[in-house]
């Protein structure tokens, strides 16, 4: 997925891969906080340091954090978060790239599990 916010956090990209895993269209994302209605409450703060170190010109790789779906689900996103800047130079906002590891996650505890019993 690719979502973005600008600095006051809220929402200003969400492309279809986003709303695909997540179930939040765009539509219904665009503008909204990011970190106060769709990240849990658990995980607020850390997502919201990350941002921030976005917002502050330091750019983080390789991120892991759960993104509740709209029904409810929990989905583990990779993400990169990088400065957003405008033609001037300033940073804007960040722009956020991610991948879905969910699926890669439980094939790691399965196996983990696999390799316990033996």
């Amino acid at each position: 997925p690719i979502l973005g916010i600008d600095e006051h956090g809220l929402v200003t990209e969400w492309n279809r891969k986003a709303a695909e895993i997540s179930g939040w269209s765009k539509t219904e994302t665009m503008g909204k906080p990011l970190v106060k209605t769709f990240i849990t409450e658990n995980y607020r703060n850390e997502v919201w340091y990350v941002l921030q170190l976005a917002l502050d010109g330091q750019e983080s790789a390789n991120y892991e954090f759960p993104l509740f779906t709209k029904s409810g689900m929990r989905r583990d996103i990779l993400l990169n978060a990088t400065s957003r800047r405008g033609a001037d130079g300033t940073i804007v906002g960040v722009i956020g790239v991610g991948q879905d590891i969910t699926e890669l996650r439980a094939l790691m505890r399965e196996s983990q599990l696999v390799a316990d019993d033996l």
